[in-house]
């Protein structure tokens, strides 16, 4: 495998599953920001709950996501943070607030996007090197229960 796929590889891995993991821990404390400004009112409307215990919920979610993408599960984790990123984009835009969020949110997701297919690559390269390594290979001239005498 090209070194310059693996470190490209471990950076976004490393950065798409520590940022949702972090902000996702954030959720209930509030530390970076607070979280239930970017919550769209009429989602509120619609769910039965209020807003800190619907943010501790969506921190949960991020939180397995970024562990997700850091452990064994990368390329699905990836994928699913890339939804949720651009479900976070919708959401951001329908409320006609923070906009640069909402584009910033649109890069992580492609780049969360590209992290989930560089991760295929890498998965496919791996099968390849091992159905390699076991490949059935004939046996010597004479056959195997050859008396060479």
């Amino acid at each position: 495998m090209d070194q310059r796929l693996t470190s490209t590889w471990w950076m976004l891995r490393i950065a798409l599953g520590l940022a949702p993991l972090l902000a996702g821990l954030d959720k209930f404390f509030n530390l970076l920001t607070s979280w239930t400004d970017y919550l769209n009112p009429t989602i509120l409307e619609r769910v039965p709950l209020d807003a800190d215990v619907l943010m501790r919920g969506i921190g949960v979610i991020e939180i397995l996501v970024g562990v997700a993408i850091l452990t064994r599960w990368t390329k699905w984790g990836a994928y699913v943070a890339a939804v949720w990123l651009a479900a976070i984009a919708v959401n951001l835009v329908t409320m006609g607030r923070f906009y640069d969020v909402a584009v910033r949110d649109l890069l992580l997701a492609v780049s969360a996007l590209a992290l989930a297919r560089i991760t295929a690559v890498r998965e496919e390269a791996r099968v390849r090197v091992a159905v390699a390594d076991t490949a059935w290979e004939p046996a010597p001239k004479g056959g195997i229960l050859s008396l060479n005498l």
